[in-house]
């Protein structure tokens, strides 16, 4: 069984983590902040693994990134030597009248890109596919500290993710968007492949 646990303390926050990738989807987190608590719950069904996590602090920001930080360390102690897993995993996530689209790539290279379609999403730039600049309150929660806590779980996790927002108008829609589908993704993504027994890469190490 592949599992990990975290534990982490700073003079801003103290996080304590347990992850199972062969879970049932079950899922007890406290994080004191109750969007993002929500939204780690979503992450947690839609992956399948068991989750715990309990976190305290000093500021929303630091608790966010510090979750952020744990979770990807978590992963990626789980998954070890990363022999025999799918390695990719994407989902199409629709919520409501929001659409995204989330890739991830377990590559040993850290990697975080965001964009959407401008023209369906106001907040956006001018290109077709434009960076993504998060900004607002959702339900108490700065949604702003969303990148970082993404990134935080990135550069820990060592994996390459891709988020594509193609049109949406709540906001919280587009954010557990986000969060339902990276679960579905890392679902995939952490898989044992019957056919595949080694390391998935050409290279011979990730």
């Amino acid at each position: 069984m592949r599992s990990s646990e975290i534990k982490r303390a700073t003079k801003e926050t103290e996080i304590g983590l347990r992850l199972l990738i062969e879970g049932k989807g079950e899922a007890r987190i406290e994080t004191g902040i109750p969007f993002l608590s929500h939204l780690l719950n979503l992450l947690t069904y839609n992956s399948l693994f068991d989750i715990e996590i309990m976190a305290k602090g000093d500021l929303s920001h630091h608790i966010t990134e510090d979750i952020g930080i744990a979770l990807g360390s978590g992963l990626a102690e789980a998954l070890a030597d990363k022999k025999g897993i799918q390695r990719y995993g994407s989902a199409l996530l629709p919520m409501d009248e929001a659409l995204a689209m989330i890739a991830i790539d377990i590559s040993g290279r850290p990697n975080l890109v965001i964009t959407g379609n401008p023209k369906a999403l106001p907040f956006l730039g001018k290109s077709l596919l434009s960076p993504i600049n998060l900004s607002g309150i959702v339900d108490g929660f700065d949604i702003s500290l969303i990148p970082e806590f993404l990134k935080a779980f990135v550069d820990n996790a060592k994996l390459t993710l891709h988020i594509t927002l193609f049109y949406g108008k709540d906001t919280h829609h587009l954010i557990e968007a986000i969060f339902k589908g990276m679960g579905r993704a890392l679902r995939s993504a952490c898989e044992l492949d019957e056919r595949s027994l080694g390391i998935p890469s050409t290279k011979g190490v990730l």
